[in-house]
């Protein structure tokens, strides 16, 4: 698979010396590599990650489709995580399990707004979009409908940083730093 930008997203006019700037492996996976291009003027690189790529995760987008379907069919979380990932302690596979499910309900809630005429009449589940859609897999299908919205969608599923996608990053989400508490002997 080979991929291209015909044009700096920065400055379509083009006189930035927009070029290819290499490529990067993914772990996950194996053998994925990810075309890059660097714009001097704008200071920035841009990656071409394919549709069938999680995006600013490892794996591909049909695997999380999977993990958010068994989610949604089984009978708990936990059930799911059991089912999903037997070869880690029960806590962390339901991190892993509802880390996958709360990023593309996100998603899914948010594309109910940007695609009306599609998706409004629908649960935002993988189920209820599936159906609607008449897509399986639905998340490579679904990424190229939301083209023009990927850069405010969050990860997996859309481009945007997880500070304006969802998860905020700002200090303000930080514990604030005091001193130790007391009898902590420090």
């Amino acid at each position: 698979m080979k991929a291209s930008l015909t044009c700096c997203p920065l400055h379509p006019a083009g006189g930035c010396g927009f070029a290819r700037h290499g490529s990067y492996a993914r772990k996950r996976p194996w053998g994925a590599r990810i075309a890059r291009w660097y714009c001097p003027q704008g200071h920035r690189t841009f990656s071409l990650i394919p549709d069938c790529l999680a995006a600013r995760w490892s794996g591909k987008l049909q695997a999380v489709e999977v993990a958010v379907m068994t989610a949604e069919t089984a009978p708990s979380l936990v059930a799911a995580a059991r089912i999903l990932r037997p070869e880690i302690e029960e806590a962390g596979a339901v991190r892993w399990v509802r880390r996958r499910k709360d990023a593309i309900d996100d998603c899914l809630h948010r594309l109910r707004g940007l695609l009306p005429d599609l998706l409004t009449d629908c649960a935002p589940t993988l189920t209820a979009c599936q159906i609607a859609l008449g897509q399986t897999p639905l998340l490579p299908a679904l990424r190229e409908i939301a083209a023009p919205w990927l850069d405010q969608l969050p990860p997996p599923f859309g481009f945007a940083h997880r500070c304006s996608g969802g998860v905020s990053t700002s200090p303000s989400r930080q514990h604030s730093m005091g001193p130790d508490p007391p009898g902590s002997g420090a």
